[in-house]
């Protein structure tokens, strides 16, 4: 087995997180947002609140168009798929062409989605191709080390993101239990002692969901 480099490992670990918040913010946004027309004026800033970033957005309208397709906006979908594609192109030799391809093809179609008159649909093109990388990666992708840092990339990012939309606490469970088998497998250095916290909140009756985000994002570090 290779050794990984600590910044080649960083990136995975990134390419693993901003791919699965592109991926699961667009599901949330299609799910919150489909009829946005008919939602509450200000129901886009508690979503913006619970999810940390500034409430730069003057209407519904504009947050819908800003916070999708804006690169100006550096919270915005398009930004975080953008982070992912910059990290995926650096790890061209780690992860392969063919899977790098499904990261470009996404940024494709959401280029596509900016300008056309059925956004939603272009969303759900790059919602594919990520899936689509994911699959190839976990086919084309000899190395397990490389394939298991990207999977705890995405593991923390969906363990963030649910706590943040406070999902009920199941989901929480069984990614906090899917994390634990993970974690060791990819050789990352990460903070036991808050895996351990990680673990003990998810089993709360009534979750601290304040905390649990707080531990998860302190687990490996930030970028």
């Amino acid at each position: 087995m290779g050794i990984i480099s600590i910044e080649n490992t960083d990136k995975l670990f990134w390419l693993g997180r901003y791919t699965e918040r592109v991926y699961s913010t667009i599901k949330i946004f299609e799910n919150r947002f489909d009829s946005i027309i008919d939602m509450d004026e200000y129901e886009y800033s508690e979503f913006c609140k619970r999810q940390d970033i500034p409430n730069i957005y003057s209407s519904r309208e504009d947050f819908s168009q800003k916070y999708c397709f804006s690169l100006d906006d550096e919270n915005s979908i398009f930004s975080n798929l953008m982070r992912a594609y910059d990290n995926a192109i650096v790890l061209r030799e780690e992860i392969g062409s063919d899977t790098l391809s499904y990261i470009q093809l996404a940024v494709y179609a959401m280029k596509k989605a900016t300008i056309s008159k059925a956004p939603l649909i272009g969303l759900q093109k790059v919602t594919d191709n990520i899936a689509a990388f994911w699959g190839l990666a976990d086919d084309a992708i000899d190395e397990s080390q490389i394939r298991n840092i990207i999977k705890v990339g995405k593991i923390v990012e969906r363990i963030d993101l649910y706590a943040r939309m406070k999902e009920e606490p199941e989901k929480l469970r069984r990614e906090a239990k899917r994390l634990l088998n993970r974690i060791d497998k990819s050789g990352m250095r990460y903070n036991h002692k808050m895996l351990a916290h990680v673990n003990y909140l998810v089993q709360l009756d009534e979750l601290p969901y304040g905390s649990l985000i707080e531990s998860i994002e302190n687990l490996v570090g930030d970028e």
